[in-house]
């Protein structure tokens, strides 16, 4: 018995912010200074690092189960099932439904069981739970679904990945602009053939202060509240990342059987342009190999990091839309990455 994804779905907010719009930011330091650069120079080189040149943000009326709900029902659809078969709800997310104008965070219920109510789902041996797990999540949620359908304890699964972290960023914190919204989801199947899910790895990273790498923290204003918002100790992140993520990933598809020749896709969590390209290339470099070309397909440039969001809306806009060019064929063996919070590290080989 194996996995398979049968449908996919994602919820894009419809609010574009552009770099040009935090030009009147007060940017400080994490001491409260101002940081001593022109404002357009800040955004510049931010922009160099990223790639991230816009980002989306959700109306003022929705919330995180909401767009879950919305980037659900187009999974369902696409699968052409019925959602009372659907044994699991697995909705990976890192801050809860976070109202606009509010600092609470509100998780209870949970925010699956929310997504299965707002999907009229009636029945109560469909179970709903949340996953907090960073920025790994969503596909941490797709090796929870697998484990489950080998071990028999389910048939069919939806994973979803969803986001507001417009809602918990300081505006005096440059890091602020990485984070955006967003909502990505998938049906899991029981599948007899070759396809889906080949091997799969996750590691946790917590012992050398790394659990502390990103974090809710007070704002770089010291003077404001003693409201908390999500920050970043991005340079840790950075070298943590290219150190350790490619050795998870060469792990993860050392077990799947194939030759690395034979890899046609690689979905990385979208965190840094630079950065995924660098972990992709020490990948390839534990293989001898240099990276192919267009193996990685990237939408951070137009859609920021929504975090447990971006794998699954990529995927659903490759598959839908050859999203900038890349497409999947039926056969075609990928690979997903994902690096966040905790610091936890995850990869899954899979045959489409």
């Amino acid at each position: 018995m194996n996995s398979k994804i049968i449908g996919t779905g994602s919820y894009i907010p419809p609010k574009t912010k552009y770099n040009n719009t935090f030009l009147n930011h007060s940017f400080l330091d994490v001491d409260g200074n101002p940081i001593p650069s022109e404002n357009d120079e800040i955004i510049n080189k931010f922009e160099s690092i990223t790639g991230i040149k816009e980002r989306k943000y959700v109306s003022d009326s929705l919330t995180s189960s909401d767009i879950g709900f919305e980037a659900s029902k187009n999974a369902i659809k696409t699968s052409n099932i019925d959602p009372e078969t659907i044994d699991y709800i697995i909705l990976a997310h890192n801050i809860g439904d976070v109202a606009q104008g509010s600092n609470q965070v509100d998780a209870m219920p949970s925010l699956a069981s929310r997504v299965k109510s707002k999907l009229g789902i009636e029945n109560p041996n469909c179970v709903a739970y949340d996953i907090l797990f960073g920025c790994p999540g969503w596909l941490e949620g797709v090796i929870q679904a697998h484990a489950f359908i080998k071990a028999k304890m389910a048939n069919r699964c939806l994973v979803i990945g969803s986001e507001t972290l417009s809602r918990v960023i300081d505006p005096n914190d440059r890091d602020g602009m990485i984070f955006a919204d967003g909502a990505g989801a998938v049906i899991i199947d029981s599948s007899e053939g070759n396809s889906g899910v080949l091997s799969h790895k996750t590691v946790t990273y917590s012992d050398n202060g790394e659990a502390n790498y990103i974090f809710y923290g007070k704002s770089n204003n010291l003077k404001s509240d003693n409201t908390k918002y999500i920050k970043m100790k991005g340079r840790k992140v950075y070298e943590f990342a290219l150190n350790k993520v490619p050795d998870a990933m060469k792990k993860c598809f050392d077990e799947c059987g194939h030759n690395i020749k034979s890899l046609k896709k690689i979905f990385i969590h979208q965190a840094n342009q630079k950065m995924d390209e660098a972990i992709i290339k020490r990948f390839y470099k534990l293989y001898n190999s240099k990276v192919p070309e267009n193996i990685l397909p990237m939408n951070i440039e137009e859609f920021g990091n929504s975090s447990t969001a971006t794998i699954p809306t990529l995927l659903d806009l490759v598959i839908k839309e050859n999203y900038n060019g890349h497409e999947i064929k039926k056969g075609d063996i990928i690979l997903f990455a994902s690096v966040g919070s905790g610091m936890n590290i995850n990869a899954v080989s899979y045959q489409y």
